[in-house]
């Protein structure tokens, strides 16, 4: 058993502007705790101070029981052996390194042979091998196949779900009793969610998430601790309780300020009155030195935190009129992921495309995307209407060409526009403070935004939506879903989002048996 202590952490970002401040919580042993917060206010941040990425500029941060995390971004240059390394043990990821490289040195000289059978048995120590049995019960629950006939197989072939699923096995049969997972639904499909939120519930290790997936939360999580104006609070309840206790919050935090502007001004004005009184009357000058001392150090002490303000994310997806016919696919078939299909989708229709993970869906929207996308490999039709002008929202953030460039520049250079109208826009995906940092450097919650926030300059008429709320803050999700229903367009939206999938008009299925279907209602158990 583990748990986790934060005390009056503090931490100021590369550019010296202030993310934490003063952050203290501790998460018990066995306890679930779920960390939520708008994008952008340090949750990753925090996971990374716990587990020792980078220090705190004050404070102290301290865990029990071995600690295992969970990114939130896989690179996907990886094999399935470096993928479950990546959440093994320091130990065993250490030892394994040295094998690895004394493996490549190894010759016909006796000091290469020395040093490799010296590298095997300290990954034997290490517990390398022993690891290697879990391995092959994670790969053949998450993939269908023993550990031996994966093991060099890149991590780049597994669907994002797949790898998900892969590194949280690893990580819920291993020994490390403190995880910390950064949006571990991600990419899950909804069965694969139910699993993860089962496997919470019954583990014994003590687990620190970052996740807006209200039902996963609702489910599995027993505390939430919220990140929000550079500090922490925690609410002891469940997530069903949330919501009305962070109103409670807000309405305290209210009442306590209100309470102390009215000290502040009745101090002010007795120390008005007695500087009056005193300068015709001696005898009042000390109550005068009193009441400004009085004033002085409740000045110093300082107004109590007022509450955060609501989030304000403005997003105005407009589109425009297309032809009747937006979408029509003949015959389409997916080279080795489904079998032909028809469709057809009229404009302004909301279509949500459902199934298993690797069953061919995002490829369906890259498709449907057409250059510079990637080209995917098919046969049959997919045919854009009349004046259908497709943008992608792409899940895993890949974008190449954003990379290295701040959210003002690439506004400024895609869309011809100056500095004040791209911070004006910024502003109403409160990205503005973010506006001149590198594309890579922002939260994922922030990558999605103006992500969504480029789609809208551009004036695509036809949506296509890989996963949109996956990164997306609680606010930032509503205000998708609001701009959605105000789009004069056509929607394609891959979602696993049982909240978000609820609002579309139609139901398109991919089986992972390469059947197609239409559904008028969501269905997450396909057969």
């Amino acid at each position: 058993m583990g748990h986790i202590e934060v005390s009056e952490v503090t931490y100021a970002l590369p550019d010296g502007r202030p993310l934490l401040d003063g952050v203290s919580f501790r998460v018990g042993e066995g306890a679930k705790a779920a960390l939520v917060g708008p994008n952008g206010a340090g949750k990753t941040t925090l996971l990374r101070l716990i587990a020792g990425e980078v220090p705190p500029s004050a404070g102290t941060v301290a865990h029990s029981g071995g600690l295992g995390v969970m990114r939130q971004f896989i690179p996907g240059d990886r094999t399935v052996t470096e993928l479950l390394l990546s959440v093994a043990p320091g130990r065993v990821r250490a030892a394994a390194a040295a094998l690895a490289a004394a493996e490549e040195a190894l010759g016909g000289d006796e000091a290469g042979q020395l040093a490799y059978a010296e590298a095997i048995n300290d990954y034997t120590d290490a517990g390398g091998y022993d690891i290697e049995v879990v391995w092959d019960a994670c790969t053949t629950a998450a993939l269908g196949l023993p550990y031996d006939r994966v093991r060099d197989r890149g991590a780049a072939t597994l669907s994002g779900g797949e790898q998900k699923r892969l590194m949280l096995e690893a990580l819920l049969r291993g020994p490390d009793q403190v995880l910390l997972l950064d949006e571990p639904d991600n990419y899950l499909d909804v069965p694969g969610k139910e699993w993860l939120e089962e496997r919470l519930r019954a583990t014994a290790k003590t687990v620190l998430l970052v996740s807006h997936d209200r039902w996963l939360l609702a489910r599995a999580a027993d505390r939430v601790i919220t990140v929000e104006a550079r500090t922490a609070w925690v609410h002891g309840g469940g997530f069903a309780a949330y919501a009305a206790a962070r109103r409670d919050r807000a309405a305290r935090l209210d009442e306590r300020r209100r309470r102390w502007d009215e000290e502040h001004a009745r101090l002010r004005r007795l120390v008005h009155t007695l500087r009056q009184r005193s300068a015709n009357n001696d005898a009042v000058a000390s109550s005068y030195q009193a009441a400004r001392t009085r004033l002085a150090r409740f000045e110093q002490a300082g107004p109590p935190p007022s509450a955060p303000p609501e989030q304000r994310v403005r997003m105005r997806l407009r589109g425009g009129r297309t032809g009747k016919r937006a979408l029509v696919c003949e015959g389409l078939e997916l080279t080795g992921l489904m079998h032909p299909f028809d469709l057809e989708v009229r404009y302004g229709e909301r279509v949500a495309v459902l199934g298993s993970n690797g069953s061919g869906k995002s490829q369906f929207l890259r498709l449907l995307a057409g250059p510079p996308a990637p080209q995917v490999p098919h046969r049959g039709r997919a045919r854009l209407g009349a004046r259908v002008v497709p943008g992608l929202f792409v899940q895993t953030h890949a974008r190449p060409d954003l990379h290295g460039r701040t959210p003002a520049e690439i506004i400024m250079t895609e869309h011809a526009c100056t500095l004040n109208d791209a911070m004006r826009a910024l502003a109403r995906y409160e990205l503005a403070p973010a506006g001149r940092r590198p594309f890579h450097t922002l939260s994922g919650g922030q990558q999605a935004r103006l992500q969504i926030l480029l789609l809208e300059l551009s004036g695509c008429t036809l949506l296509l939506l890989d996963e949109p709320t996956d990164n997306l803050d609680l606010a930032g999700a509503q205000a998708l879903q609001d701009a959605l229903d105000g789009y004069a367009g056509t929607v394609l939206a891959v979602t696993h989002d049982r909240w978000f999938a609820a609002d579309f008009d139609r139901y398109l299925v991919f089986h992972a048996d390469g059947r197609v279907r239409e559904s008028p209602e969501p269905v997450w158990h396909a057969p």
